[in-house]
């Protein structure tokens, strides 16, 4: 059965993608077939290319999938997911997602999805990111992006996926302000405080790119849908 892990993160623009693509890299490096899939995209570039996380997910896969698969719900507005859908009246069906997960699952060995904004950003009038995740029976990854702030938002992100009875796998933290004082500070009480596995400390990089390829992720990942 192939593998599964939910990315999320603490904030948006916290570096999410930065992460996926770098796990399908170091997955691909270890000898697996690994694809990418974000069930929920809210932002098509101008021109209609569609959205620039899928393509970059898609780039680093070693399985091509089917776009509907990749990403079941491509929405047009750069907002929160539940408002893109309304404005392109779209419910954002779960179980959607869940067969599209499957279909990617039963292709490949490992499925990184990645979600959209924080672990708590609504996708519906009843159901948010962390639903999502338990619908696809996935542990999570939980992107930090260090700057400050980082130490509430993530350990209130780890309660609520601990409250929800889902599994925290592990956390890493990108630091995204390299002018950040103390930084390292902050990743070492995150490290004493978060009770999960801390997988990688990323370097900031111009453009948020240069992201190693994650090698030996596959110890975090758990069945897939």
């Amino acid at each position: 059965m192939a593998a599964g892990i939910f990315v999320t993160g603490t904030d948006t623009g916290v570096g999410k993608t930065r992460v996926a693509v770098a796990l399908l890299r170091g997955l691909a490096a270890d000898g697996f077939r690994a694809v990418g899939m974000k069930p929920v995209a809210a932002g098509v570039d101008d021109g209609g290319s569609g959205n620039a996380d899928v393509r970059r997910l898609a780039a680093a896969s070693t399985v091509v999938a089917a776009p509907a698969d990749a990403n079941p719900y491509a929405l047009a507005a750069p907002i929160a997911p539940h408002l893109a859908a309304a404005r392109a009246g779209v419910a954002i069906d779960l179980d959607r997602c869940a067969a599209a997960c499957r279909r990617l699952a039963a292709a490949s060995d490992f499925v990184v999805v990645e979600g959209a904004g924080g672990v708590l950003v609504p996708l519906g009038e009843r159901i948010d990111m962390l639903d999502l995740a338990r619908r696809l029976g996935l542990p999570l990854l939980l992107v930090v992006g260090i700057r400050l702030g980082c130490l509430n938002h993530a350990l209130l992100s780890a309660l609520a996926i601990r409250t929800r009875g889902l599994t925290l796998a592990g956390w890493v933290a990108n630091r995204v302000d390299p002018a950040m004082d103390a930084a390292d500070a902050n990743v070492a009480a995150l490290a004493e405080r978060l009770g999960a596995p801390p997988f990688a400390d990323l370097r900031w990089a111009p453009g948020d790119e240069g992201a190693p390829a994650l090698r030996g992720a596959a110890r975090l990942f758990g069945p897939a849908a």
